[in-house]
């Protein structure tokens, strides 16, 4: 006897995905974008399989496997088309959690087939780009960066919802810390809160007591903490990423400590104020190394970054201090200057008539920073004692 199987009846209007459309707008934006570039460069189609660039493209969907090296699914672009390129195991949860109603095509092998052969067949006889060196493409990898900036309005108002839940899990973590804890915990904490709000901690800092004096990127460790503790984090969501920093004291410090920390935050202030549209970043680097040297820090600024352009990477570029970079409105920077054993790290987004702050202080102590013409609004030292 056959077996009988129940028809499921038709869907719910609770399962049928609701198109998102400025989220269809923006890859629209994007598809012309690079309809323009493989113009400019003489190519029929762009290859991508980064986790970055196809977050990029596609405003925030994930083709990275958990725990994996290996992407789950890569694009194909044509001036007129975008095809997600992927085996049949993974197109359900692409298409129905990363891209529903999103306007791409499907290129679907059964999952015993090497990706590499499909994309292989896609790119034979066609002038192609791609971000990994993929054999008998051209590598743009550079330039098809330079295409994630600056960030379109859709990742603007995005970029700002991520600094505000990066701030919020940073700042209740740090609020709950007491002497003795330890470093890796505290760490564990930050991550919980982070992944909670569906933000991938992509970087994770935890310096106890005098910690970043002579290990300025470090991570954690079993060491407890006993009279202060920096916590910096970049968390991760829609691809985008931001970073922010939050200091806590368990006593009362000494004076050069205070010092170190109020001059980092002075140097992040200045950076944030002179991140000036049209500005190179080496002009900017000028305005702060004054600061250092009226810090009598002359040589501060040699032993770590200031920081750099920040988004669908946490390094999307590293400024130097001569740097030739040129700031543009809507450019997100996350800046972290080091000052001995303190740091001071704050996103910003840069814009036309100035910058904006993504990740303001909310319930925490503040001061009042002075730079030229501008007062900033920035964290102080949270007095847990």
């Amino acid at each position: 006897m056959a077996a009988v199987v129940e028809h499921p009846g038709p869907m719910s209007s609770a399962e049928i995905p609701i198109p998102e459309v400025a989220r269809i707008s923006d890859i629209e934006m994007k598809q012309a974008r690079v309809a323009e570039f493989l113009d400019r460069e003489g190519l029929d189609a762009l290859l991508l399989e980064t986790p970055a660039n196809f977050a990029w493209f596609t405003s925030g969907g994930n083709c990275s496997r958990e725990g994996g090296a290996t992407p789950m699914a890569a694009l194909f672009i044509t001036p007129n088309a975008r095809v997600v390129v992927c085996h049949n195991s993974e197109t359900s949860q692409i298409f129905d959690h990363e891209l529903p109603s999103l306007g791409f095509q499907l290129k679907e092998r059964v999952w015993t087939e090497p990706l590499p052969d499909i994309l292989s067949d896609l790119c034979r006889g066609r002038r192609v780009g791609s971000d990994r060196c993929f054999p008998n493409t051209q590598n743009f990898s550079d330039k098809i960066r330079q295409l994630r900036t600056p960030l379109t309005p859709f990742e603007c108002s995005r970029i700002r919802t991520l600094g505000r839940n990066v701030v919020h899990a940073v700042e209740a973590t740090a609020r709950s810390l007491k002497s003795g804890r330890i470093e890796a915990e505290i760490a564990g904490e930050m991550a919980h809160r982070l992944i909670k709000h569906q933000i991938t901690p992509r970087r994770l800092q935890v310096l106890a007591d005098s910690r970043g004096r002579r290990y300025r990127h470090w991570r954690y460790d079993d060491t407890p903490v006993r009279r202060w503790v920096t916590l910096l984090a970049i968390g991760s969501r829609w691809g985008l990423c931001v970073g922010v920093s939050r200091t806590v004291a368990f006593t009362q410090l000494d004076t050069l400590t205070i010092a170190s920390m109020q001059h980092a935050t002075m140097l992040t202030a200045t950076a944030a104020r002179f991140s000036t549209c049209g500005w190179k970043f080496a002009d900017t680097m000028d305005r702060v190394r004054r600061i250092y040297e009226k810090a009598e820090e002359a040589e501060e600024w040699r032993n770590a970054p200031l920081g750099g352009v920040i988004g669908y990477d946490p390094d999307e570029d590293l400024l130097l201090p001569k740097s030739d970079y040129l700031i543009q409105p809507q450019t997100a920077l996350f800046y972290h200057p080091t000052v001995g054993p303190a740091v001071a790290g704050e996103t910003i987004l840069t814009m036309p008539d100035g910058f904006e702050i993504l990740t303001p202080p909310e319930n925490w102590p503040t001061i009042e920073v002075t730079v030229k013409d501008s007062t900033v609004t920035c964290p102080g030292i949270l007095a847990a004692y």
